[in-house]
Parts: structure tokens; sequence; C-alpha cells
């Protein structure tokens, strides 16, 4: 499973909220909203994220493997 639960920590340190995410940058309240529940987002979202917390992948998301 992919969690995002390093997203909303590097937009804590960097002082970055939803509301600025969505008003500032132009994200879709779809795509936080996806994130939010860990469900699957494109590589270029991944990327926008990047670019606008100036953080690596691994700052907005990790693989955690699932017990069988």
């Amino acid at each position: 499973m992919i969690s995002y639960d390093r997203l909303w920590k590097t937009m804590r340190e960097k002082g970055v909220s939803q509301y600025a995410l969505i008003k500032k940058h132009g994200v879709s309240p779809s795509q936080i909203t996806r994130l939010k529940r860990n469900e699957s987002v494109s590589t270029h979202t991944i990327e926008m994220f990047c670019r606008i917390l100036d953080c690596r992948v691994e700052d907005i998301m990790e693989y955690i493997k699932e017990e069988q």
C-alpha cells in the first residue's frame, strides 16, 4: 500500500495548508481527497507536490507492505 502520511507532515513543516494548495497552486480538491484516502494518483500529481513543496518523492509517500 502507498501511504501519503509523509505528505501531511511535510506540508506542516513547510507551512503549506490545503487551502493554499487549492487557491494558490491550483491543486484540485479531489486530488487532495484521493491523497487523504491513500488512493492512487498520477506521477504528474506527485511531481507537482514535489515542486510546490520543494521536496523529494520520499517526503510525500512511502510503500508499506501489507500483511497477508
